[in-house]
């Protein structure tokens, strides 16, 4: 850069920084953002069913009379942390789904540690996913319940439905990872070029800092200098304020991968797309999408900018459901499940489906 413009813009900060009332605002920002880890998520009652090193099974205390028979199971993604989707009191999904009258339980991962480095997906679909459904079946004296993925949870939920349909009586994917060569993100270049045994030679989970560098890469000016930007603007909406500190702290709150579930992911996912090809083998089993009959409701985020659309709308074509729905929203990733968009415009429309059915 040119010195003389250089040193304008070095001025134009210094200038900016020098007014009292810019000064005070900066310094209750930094506050605010240092005190981070102390601001409160997760709110919505819930029990602990089960604890082990490696997940929680939670069930939500109803907040009205159900309405539906078979309880909504909700696998996460292996990614963040699942309090996104119980944030705050007015957007959080699962309190959205309670308030329909809808009995839900949550797969809630924990972080896996380095002695966890050889867990696998077979591992996750076919031990903890399946633990928690027939731990679920026989609390609620039901023979099936309903499944509700999100993102990964998704794709997992989807393989655990191919081999455990009996168990299925419905199935919702929230923008699910399927069809990776028509994904056309940044993850996906990135991953198509990630030498994963390289990485998983130097530690034994894919860490952490790695993961939040490559999520903060995709889009640097905003998730950089523009949101902190809008936070300045911001900093008498306490409203605006809380909600912002708490999809923060969340965005930082990032827990490494066990190394053998990602070295798969990576490879048979995203670099071979044998998920969509019927080729992807889990354990003993050959995962062959064909084989879901039961009825699906496929949600996608159209403005997506961690999966793309068409990698999750590939889905509808790869089961052999008769009844199958595809809902598109106008918002992102994030905003499909966090937002004030979701509360009014999807969960609404989610919440209906699965009650007719």
């Amino acid at each position: 850069m040119n010195k003389t413009i250089l040193d304008h813009y070095l001025n134009e900060y210094v200038n900016f920084v020098n007014e009292p009332e810019n000064f005070r605002k900066l310094t209750e920002m930094k506050k605010l953002l240092s005190n981070i880890e102390k601001i409160e998520t997760g709110q919505t009652e819930y029990e602990v069913i089960k604890e082990t090193g490696l997940f929680r099974l939670l069930h939500y205390k109803p907040t009205k009379e159900r309405v539906y028979k078979h309880p909504l199971l909700i696998v996460y993604a292996l990614i963040n942390k699942s309090y996104i989707l119980d944030l705050q009191p007015n957007k959080s999904w699962i309190k959205n789904i309670l308030d329909q009258g809808i009995n839900v339980y949550l797969l809630d991962w924990k972080s896996p540690g380095k002695f966890d480095k050889f867990t696998t997906l077979d591992d996750y679909v076919n031990l903890f996913i399946y633990d928690c459904v027939e731990i679920i079946k026989s609390i609620e004296n039901i023979d099936k319940v309903s499944l509700q993925g999100y993102c990964m949870g998704a794709t997992m939920s989807l393989i655990y439905t191919s081999l455990y349909q009996k168990n299925v009586k419905n199935l919702i994917t929230v923008a699910p990872v399927v069809d990776t060569e028509k994904d056309k993100t940044v993850i996906k270049n990135m991953s198509q070029n990630m030498d994963i045994d390289k990485v998983l030679s130097h530690y034994e989970n894919f860490p952490y800092e790695l993961l939040y560098s490559l999520y903060a890469s995709l889009k640097p000016f905003k998730q950089g200098v523009n949101k902190y930007l809008n936070l300045f603007d911001n900093l008498k909406d306490e409203s605006f304020v809380q909600n912002f500190l708490r999809v923060e702290k969340w965005l930082y709150d990032t827990p490494p991968i066990a190394g053998e579930t990602f070295r798969q992911w990576i490879k048979d996912i995203y670099q071979k797309n044998l998920f969509s090809k019927n080729k992807l083998v889990v354990g003993e089993h050959r995962i062959n999408l064909a084989n879901i009959r039961v009825p699906l409701l496929n949600v996608v985020a159209d403005q997506d900018h961690l999966v793309s659309p068409e990698c999750s709308v590939s889905l509808n074509n790869l089961v052999s459901s008769t009844d199958k729905n595809l809902m598109r929203f106008s918002t992102g990733h994030v905003g499909l499940i966090a937002s004030g968009y979701s509360q009014n415009v999807v969960l609404p429309k989610l919440g209906n489906w699965i009650k007719i059915h």
